[in-house]
């Protein structure tokens, strides 16, 4: 067994060809909230997973789940978009992008970590979204918004250089006139905060 990364929440381990995600045990929490909170969090992640593979939406493909703590799913192979966005064709990854996050919010599914390292390039050009670890299922035009404030302020922070015409290619592909009239004013609340 391998390992992948270690975030936050979790490590990922690579074992006989599939990934294994293992919610960590937090030690400043106190069991009773810190077991429910991991189980909650584990089969939330599953459901969603579920139903990204019911609606054919390029996501890892979930194996199976303890139901606890641990989740086995397919592996994505590819290039992390962090890594490709300033040297591939941009736009056209950026415009895939759009579209994935329209049919990730049609889906009622919010992704709460939209960045560049949680998408892989595949060797077809097509990119994937990983780690559902934070999604949640929502309808709200409110946070769909906050989803796409997430994905620019990635864009910008990681990729400054082609962040305004890669969000609007964004944007663009997105479509949805409701989620990006309330993402101004999410936006707006961000620059109004910052002036006090």
């Amino acid at each position: 067994m391998k390992t992948l990364g270690k975030g936050a929440e979790a490590i990922i381990y690579l074992k006989d060809g599939d990934v294994l995600k293992d919610r960590l045990v937090k030690p400043y929490r106190i069991p009773e909230i810190d077991i429910p909170l991991r189980r909650s969090r584990t089969r939330r992640e599953s459901k969603i997973l579920e139903k990204l593979k019911a609606a054919e939406f390029p996501a890892p493909i979930l194996i199976q789940t303890d139901r606890q703590s641990l989740i086995t799913m397919g592996r994505v192979v590819g290039e992390k978009v962090r890594d490709v966005i300033e040297k591939n064709d941009t736009l056209p990854i950026c415009k895939q992008i759009g579209g994935l996050i329209r049919k990730l919010h049609d889906l009622g599914i919010i992704h709460g970590d939209l960045t560049t390292s949680n998408m892989i390039l595949n060797p077809s050009g097509k990119v994937v979204f990983i780690d559902f670890g934070l999604s949640f299922f929502s309808e709200k035009d409110e946070d769909k918004a906050v989803d796409l404030h997430l994905m620019k302020q990635a864009l910008d922070s990681s990729h400054y250089r082609i962040s305004e015409k890669g969000f609007n290619a964004v944007l663009n592909a997105y479509g949805k006139k409701a989620v990006i009239r309330r993402l101004e004013k999410v936006e707006q609340r961000g620059r109004n905060k910052g002036k006090h």
